[in-house]
């Protein structure tokens, strides 16, 4: 993260909220305006992300995503509007960040995330967050944020359920991603096209999401990393499992490589 920077007397005022927690404090908010947080996915789960990252003040988002806005995005990807379809998802979501909040930085990156640049886009970030819509994207991202000791935040939605984790699998006794996917790289997605999904299941997951950022860097309450949240709607159900290391984990079990 970078250097601490002063907070000027109107982000005292915008941010009076945050301000007033003990949590957060002006120290906190020093942190976030220092922050920069990588949003794998400006879909569903990017979002709600980043309109609620880009209200808290984080000092640079950068957004990834290759995609287009289309019709049929619009019961659920808030950010967007009809007259924003067929327009770049990545250039149209930092553009409503920094409608939101001009004094923030937001850097679109309108391609898809590959072993070739994946390294690049984690350089420097203090916290990733994955609402990718297809697995093989998620263990690219997983190992990669690993391998960086940048701490993942990786919300998944379908239908009426969703879940989401944090993985920091190079700290004793946290897992990482993989200790909870396994070794799967020809797993078949049910994609929300095939599926469906309600709207505000991803809002729920990409609002949570964004709370699992902040606290990544400001730390406040109970660490998430090592635990699961599983989220069902249908029954209004919330439930936290302990997600533990696995020893034999090929990217952060004792054999994996240094």
């Amino acid at each position: 993260m970078a250097g601490m920077t002063m907070l000027t007397d109107t982000e005292l005022n915008r941010y009076a909220r945050h301000i007033v927690l003990r949590e957060i404090g002006g120290d906190g908010q020093r942190r976030l305006k220092a922050a920069y947080v990588l949003l794998i996915g400006a879909g569903g789960i990017g979002s709600p992300a980043i309109q609620y990252l880009a209200a808290a003040g984080i000092g640079r988002l950068a957004i990834v995503d290759d995609d287009s806005v289309d019709l049929s995005n619009l019961q659920r990807q808030t950010i967007y509007g009809t007259a924003d379809i067929g327009q770049p998802k990545a250039t149209t979501a930092a553009a409503a960040a920094l409608r939101l909040n001009p004094g923030i930085e937001a850097v679109p990156h309108a391609t898809r995330v590959t072993a070739a640049n994946v390294v690049a886009l984690l350089a420097g970030v203090d916290v990733v967050i994955d609402g990718s819509d297809n697995f093989a994207t998620r263990l690219l991202v997983a190992d990669a944020a690993h391998a960086a000791r940048v701490p993942l935040v990786s919300a998944a939605v379908g239908q009426f359920e969703g879940q989401l984790g944090v993985y920091r699998g190079w700290e004793p006794d946290r897992p990482c991603y993989r200790c909870l996917v396994g070794d799967a790289p020809d797993r078949a997605d049910a994609s929300c096209a095939d599926q469906g999904v309600l709207g505000p299941v991803t809002g729920i997951l990409g609002t949570l999401a964004a709370l699992e950022a902040m606290r990544a860097i400001v730390p406040f309450g109970e660490d998430g990393a090592g635990k699961l949240l599983l989220v069902d709607l249908l029954g209004l159900r919330f439930r936290t499992i302990a997600v533990p290391p696995d020893p034999a984990c090929p990217v952060c079990g004792a054999q994996a490589p240094v």
